[in-house]
């Protein structure tokens, strides 16, 4: 059945989030009726159930529920599967060599009997949070020259022009002054409270709610467009015909992630957790029980999640999403903390003051590959072990 499509459906930054996901698999499935379903980028990553699927059911659901997506800086090499490829629009992933293009730069639709050109971007800053082993071989440039040259380029061929944008809603507010032929901005990256929609002159920038609990919209109305955000409504009871295999995919994970691991040690229980003060307490273990000279961890290693009495598999997969190991990494020169901090974000470090040119920094896998220049060799265990160590006080099931 050819769809006639009437607006545009934009998700962002769902992280893998299929705790209850049949929220966003009903309400994504009635809007391919006539709606153009996009993403935003960051879909994978986050959770156990990425962990434990390998992205099997984020490529299921991307495959089946939508047409277009940007690329994040989780999830980057999976844009290159063939599949997943087809669907990827941006505009300024480019070969490190040649400078072509990683991916479509633009696809075209109609909505509302009008040529809508849909393109995306990944922020500068995004980019270089990918993994370096992933971005070998890859750059960026300027977001805004990438969409002035693609503009001028097809300019004739669209009437309207809509970005997925994965660099984060005061960026995009940036770019919506710099390039005013765009007349929405879907935003992601950021995980910021600002959902818009924002006017800048005459264009909107929006963005829906994370983790996949949300969505925006943008409509054609008269010369110009609307555009909203929502969260999902309760589901209706039956899952849409053709979902119910991946349900049940789901359901098989939940039950792993269930796992008791330990009882959670009195500090950390019945609450939320503050991943800097584990994190602090980690380095100060690692600097004095292993001896490490110095201990230099990326707060956003870790996730806050709310903790009961009772450490599971899910726990433990959802404070430490990313699979990073400690590394030893040797440096030639002392860390630039502030430019870091810059880089990555918040820093933890031990021992305090941390010292001005350390000959080697026990750190996480991320950290050493990305800005440090690599590591001689793994440590004793996955920074999930140190983690499960300290909330459980050491407690084995």
């Amino acid at each position: 059945m050819t769809r006639e499509l009437q607006r545009i459906v934009a998700t962002t930054d769902v992280h893998s989030a299929f705790a209850d996901a049949l929220p966003l698999l009903t309400h994504l499935h009635a809007a391919r009726q006539d709606s153009l379903v996009v993403d935003c980028g960051d879909f994978f990553e986050g959770s156990g159930y990425y962990r434990l699927g390998n992205g099997g059911i984020e490529r299921q659901l991307l495959n089946t529920l939508y047409d277009v997506i940007a690329p994040g800086n989780h999830g980057w090499a999976h844009h290159f599967e063939p599949d997943l490829h087809r669907l990827t629009v941006c505009a300024n992933a480019v070969d490190d060599t040649t400078g072509d293009a990683l991916f479509r730069r633009v696809h075209f639709a109609e909505i509302c009997g009008r040529r809508v050109a849909v393109t995306g971007v990944i922020g500068v800053q995004a980019f270089k949070a990918i993994p370096y082993a992933q971005r070998a071989g890859h750059r960026v440039t300027e977001p805004v020259q990438a969409l002035r040259e693609l503009m001028l380029a097809h300019h004739h061929e669209a009437g309207s022009w809509v970005l997925l944008s994965h660099t984060g809603f005061a960026e995009d507010l940036k770019i919506a002054a710099d390039c005013p032929f765009l007349n929405v901005i879907f935003s992601g990256h950021c995980h910021s409270e600002e959902y818009g929609p924002e006017h800048i002159g005459d264009t909107l920038v929006l963005k829906g709610p994370e983790l996949a609990v949300g969505q925006a919209f943008a409509e054609p109305v008269g010369a110009g467009w609307a555009a909203r955000t929502e969260a999902f409504s309760a589901p209706p009871s039956r899952l849409p015909d053709g979902l119910s295999a991946l349900q049940e995919e789901i359901e098989t994970y939940r039950r792993q992630l269930a796992e008791p691991l330990g009882t959670i040690s009195t500090p950390y229980r019945n609450r939320l957790l503050d991943r800097r003060a584990l994190l602090q307490e980690i380095a100060s273990r690692l600097h004095t029980g292993l001896g490490a000279e110095a201990v230099l961890l990326n707060e956003t290693a870790l996730r806050n999640t709310p903790l009961g009495e009772t450490l599971t598999r899910g726990d433990l997969l959802t404070i430490g999403p990313f699979g990073n190991h400690l590394v030893h990494a040797r440096l030639e020169n002392g860390p630039d903390l502030a430019e870091l901090t810059y880089t990555t974000g918040p820093l933890v470090t031990a021992p305090e003051p941390f010292p001005t040119r350390p000959s080697a920094v026990l750190t996480t896998d991320y950290l050493a590959d990305s800005v440090l220049g690599g590591h001689a060799h793994q440590a004793a265990f996955p920074l999930a072990q140190a983690v499960q160590h300290v909330l459980t006080g050491g407690e084995r099931q």
